[in-house]
């Protein structure tokens, strides 16, 4: 599991460090660095996929030498160990002052499996080649031909996720996969009552986020580290409880039956609705703080007073009231 990150000159993150949970969720204000920390492990992953120019730091003509780094803690088996990335765009594993050494080939296949996600309705709704890679894209793309290869492959756990739908969106009682012409596979919903067959494109945006999202927590096998911006996007506030269950379920597998690996999350917010589904985990919560040398981010749980502020209001209230941090403010 990554415990941290720290950032040097990535865009608005000039010297911060995040702090890092099985499951996070950030909220801040606009342009405060909670895109960035997706793009930064995207880059940690491959810096060679990035220009200098697009992730330096403002202001970065001023120094002779500007060092782009996004050094990771990690902890695995009880060992804590430090992975530097990128000191300026060349990749680099190796001993790092604040850490032991690495496990190059494990960290390397863990961030190689992050994803990202930022849910599209058109590229979720889209048909897809039958033959083609059975992986869900950073928007949604090529939804249906997860569904179809976890109907073909894994229908007990097909099954499942059909049950599960069936709670969180009432009105539907099946997945129906099928194939309208030679090589091309979609997906239709079909009505618990009636049974009427409404294909993807008939379907609401909200209605494919939260399929999306239930089909990422029915995964045998999820992404290691999954990223969701602003999951709560086109969502109905009383749907928004069935996707923290969505990304619980793969973060905390075994409290949901299941043996795989634990997938870790981080999704970003700026919904009062969703903030409220955590008030009794403050510790899952980071504000990030927009300030004039920086971004900065701070755990909810370490907060002075933190117990005391919970008390008697909705934790989405008391985050707009500005109390905590992490708002909009004027110049």
């Amino acid at each position: 599991m990554i415990t941290s990150i720290h950032f040097q000159n990535f865009k608005a993150l000039r010297d911060t460090t995040l702090p890092l949970g099985p499951f996070t969720l950030i909220v801040g204000p606009n342009n405060s660095g909670k895109s960035t920390v997706m793009q930064a492990l995207t880059f940690a992953s491959d810096p060679s996929a990035f220009k200098f120019d697009d992730i330096v730091s403002a202001g970065w003509e001023n120094e002779s030498d500007p060092a782009i780094e996004v050094e990771i803690e990690w902890l695995e088996q009880g060992r804590r160990t430090t992975l530097v990335s990128g000191k300026l765009l060349r990749r680099t594993f190796g001993p790092s002052p604040r850490g032991e050494g690495v496990f190059t080939e494990a960290i390397e296949r863990k961030l190689a499996g992050f994803k990202a996600f930022s849910f599209d309705a058109r590229a979720l709704a889209a048909p897809v080649q039958t033959h083609g890679r059975a992986e869900l894209g950073p928007d949604g793309a090529n939804l249906a031909a997860v569904l179809s290869t976890l109907n073909g492959r894994e229908p007990e756990r097909f099954d499942a996720l059909n049950q599960e739908l069936q709670r969180w969106l009432p009105e539907f009682d099946r997945i129906v996969v099928d194939f309208p012409q030679p090589g091309h596979t979609e997906f239709l919903l079909r009505t618990r009552f009636g049974h009427h067959k409404y294909n993807a494109r008939e379907l609401s945006h909200g209605t494919l986020f939260a399929l999306a999202f239930l089909t990422l927590a029915y995964l045998p096998n999820p992404p290691s580290i999954v990223g969701f911006e602003e999951p709560e996007r086109g969502i109905h506030p009383r749907l928004l409880n069935e996707i923290r269950e969505g990304m619980y379920r793969l973060a905390y597998p075994k409290d949901f039956g299941e043996s795989r690996e634990a997938v870790q999350v981080i999704a970003t917010t700026h919904s009062p609705y969703l903030l409220d589904l955590y008030k009794e985990h403050p510790e899952e919560i980071v504000i990030a703080h927009k300030e004039k040398d920086g971004v900065h981010f701070n755990r909810l749980s370490e907060k002075p007073h933190i117990g005391e502020l919970l008390e008697g209001a909705p934790l989405g209230d008391i985050w707009y009231s500005g109390v905590l941090g992490g708002v909009p403010t004027n110049p």
